[in-house]
């Protein structure tokens, strides 16, 4: 059994690489630090390869998937990515940027290469970590909330898709809230609600996508927030989110 996991140097994919590997899963782990993949590899007991790349580079994900495609991978899990908050017209273009390529681009090349892998041999699994953020649009974190959308929208339709093939690959969608990450340095945010750790949210989203669950949103308060943006009318859930962003960062305008 093996997985690639991507963005795995640190938070939830460190942690979903760890508890693969008690579970006896054979890794290949990827993420821009070298350094970082080594420390985790060599805390790991079953056998794991070290792929330092940078995916905000479109060639670079086509290049992991030609390096690995014959390793017999049975799990992909998109996990790269990073946010970042502050007025739209004053966040940082060239960072914005990257963050498409990352949190977008990076995730629908490895999606539709492995998936289509996968399809050939009816077998495999995807996990998407997306964010709750992926269920409304978000005022002072424009791009991030948009990126997210991306992701839960696409992992949704093909899952339908192979549904409706009857196929035998699964894909899932990590919709975590706060979690205990380097998340709020990158973004430069604070969240002000109570964090996850990312070893609860490794270990509860790798327990649903073996059971086939679609959606995997950690926590009570979570799956309560998923109900509530549901109901609520879409411009008072705007204020909402706004006023929670601003505290967010700090009352930065």
């Amino acid at each position: 059994m093996k997985a690639l996991i991507t963005g795995a140097s640190s938070g939830i994919g460190r942690d979903m690489a760890r508890y693969l590997s008690s579970i006896g899963y054979d890794l290949i782990i990827v993420s821009r630090d070298e350094d970082k993949l080594n420390e985790l590899k060599d805390d790991l007991n079953t056998n794991v390869e070290v792929i330092p790349m940078d995916l905000t580079v479109e060639a670079n994900c086509e290049n992991l998937y030609k390096k690995v495609k014959d390793k017999n991978i049975d799990v992909l899990i998109n996990n790269a990515g990073f946010g970042l908050a502050g007025v739209f017209n004053k966040t940082d273009f060239k960072k914005e940027m990257s963050m498409i390529d990352l949190n977008i681009k990076a995730y629908h090349i490895l999606t539709k290469l492995f998936v289509t892998d996968f399809i050939k041999r009816n077998s495999g699994y995807i996990l998407n970590v997306a964010s709750s953020a992926a269920f409304q649009p978000g005022p002072l974190m424009t791009t991030y909330y948009a990126t997210k959308s991306y992701v839960y929208s696409m992992t949704l339709a093909l899952y339908e898709e192979l549904r409706h093939k009857k196929s035998n690959v699964h894909i899932s969608c990590l919709c975590p809230g706060p979690v205990n990450t380097n998340f709020n340095n990158v973004a430069n945010c604070e969240f002000k609600v109570k964090a996850l750790s990312s070893e609860f949210v490794a270990k509860y989203a790798i327990d649903k996508m073996f059971k086939n669950k679609l959606l995997i949103i950690p926590g009570f308060t979570m799956k309560l927030g998923y109900i509530f943006g549901k109901i609520v009318p879409s411009k008072l859930k705007l204020k909402i989110i706004y006023n929670i962003q601003y505290r967010k960062v700090s009352g930065r305008k």
